[in-house]
């Protein structure tokens, strides 16, 4: 199989399956057999050893000697480790995306804040809130602190969609308008400062 090919293929099948986890469709021990996803997503067995060892990588599955691949268990304590990564990380590309937005990734993370803001359940305004914080920071030109912030926003998801999906309600997210208020003004420090209170809600 073509390189290019397979890893198109291979992250196919990282995204099924990263979604199913993430939503709970997957569960904390779950064995993830490689004969089975091949078979489904109709790859050979090297985009799909590809796909799990990007799920490993992600703190997603676990390989376990002589079990195979696993999904993660769920560890309560690591939620507290989570919100203060967050707060360490996003902060900063924060900071340098703002000034480097371009209108059309404006007016993308205020579509996705209108679909949080109008979602009728838990998982369609999960997407679209990891989705708007992911858009707000586009523009910081660091990808490997994109890559470390998409994968501690999953795990945040993770939780959440296992342990507080129950207490959600439709609203509109008034901390998410007054981000976009400040980065249409390009204040920094008032983006900065409300996104800092949002992440502390987050467990």
């Amino acid at each position: 199989m073509d390189s290019t090919v397979r890893q198109k293929s291979s992250d196919v099948i990282s995204a099924a399956l990263t979604k199913r986890i993430v939503q709970g469709e997957l569960k904390p021990g779950d064995k993830l057999r490689q004969d089975h996803i091949a078979k489904e997503f109709g790859a050979s067995h090297v985009p799909v050893r590809e796909a799990l060892l990007h799920l490993v990588g992600r703190g997603l599955a676990v390989a376990l000697p002589r079990q195979g691949v696993r999904v993660a268990p769920l560890d309560p304590d690591a939620v507290k480790e989570l919100k203060v990564m967050r707060l360490a990380l996003e902060p900063v590309a924060l900071r340098h995306s703002i000034p480097r937005l371009s209108e059309t990734q404006i007016r993308r993370a205020e579509e996705l804040q209108r679909i949080c803001d109008q979602a009728e359940d838990v998982k369609t305004w999960e997407a679209a809130n990891r989705g708007f914080h992911l858009a707000t920071i586009a523009a910081c030109d660091m990808p490997r602190l994109i890559g470390e912030i998409d994968d501690l926003q999953l795990l945040s998801a993770r939780h959440f969609l296992q342990h507080g999906a129950d207490r959600w309600r439709r609203r509109e997210d008034l901390e998410h308008r007054a981000i976009m208020t400040a980065v249409r003004k390009r204040d920094i420090e008032g983006a900065v400062m409300v996104l800092q209170r949002h992440i502390s809600r987050f467990g």
